[in-house]
């Protein structure tokens, strides 16, 4: 695994190295004493498996309130997809910034996303699929977003941002109240 920093403290853009032959590949998506290189010791407990319809379709941007804030890693399967994640950190130097990246089946990146971020990803073709992992179990009522259009953040989404479901419509928008997680 080849772990590259982006420009949020914590986050990583994550490429595999393949091991091929005349067969295929093949390739270590999780190594434990890898990932300890990187400060990440938590379990992960929980996966999950998304599919989207449609390119353009906007999920996010998603997180979980303490004390049940998580780690997350996520992996494109089928597709492609733009990937977000914001710094809701409070008193982060990045603060509410946010970085994007393609992951895509072909490229076989992946997204490592600290504790106290938000993360959201626009399809950017037909059949998306992703795996998440979670270093913390989903717990209803403890849940929140941010909107995909909020001006303060000022994501710049490749496509016509669509197909949002009701709950991701309706984040509301940040005030100066906002002071994190």
């Amino acid at each position: 695994m080849i772990f590259t920093h982006t420009p949020l403290a914590g986050s990583y853009i994550i490429g595999l190295k393949p091991f091929t032959d005349d067969r295929g590949w093949f390739a270590r998506f999780y190594c434990k004493d890898a990932f300890k290189e990187i400060g990440h010791t938590s379990e992960w407990v929980q996966m999950n498996h998304s599919f989207t319809t449609h390119a353009g379709t906007v999920r996010g941007m998603h997180f979980q309130l303490p004390p049940f804030r998580e780690i997350k890693m996520v992996r494109c399967i089928a597709g492609a997809v733009y990937d977000v994640i914001v710094d809701c950190r409070e008193g982060s130097p990045t603060f509410l910034q946010w970085f994007g990246a393609e992951l895509s089946a072909a490229n076989r990146n992946m997204m490592y996303i600290p504790e106290g971020f938000a993360h959201g990803f626009q399809a950017l073709t037909d059949n998306c699929e992703l795996i998440y992992l979670h270093s913390e179990y989903y717990k209803p009522g403890s849940e929140g977003g941010l909107r995909h259009d909020d001006p303060a953040l000022d994501i710049k989404w490749p496509l016509a941002a669509g197909n949002l479901s009701d709950r991701d419509a309706s984040h509301p928008l940040l005030t100066t109240n906002f002071k994190g997680l």
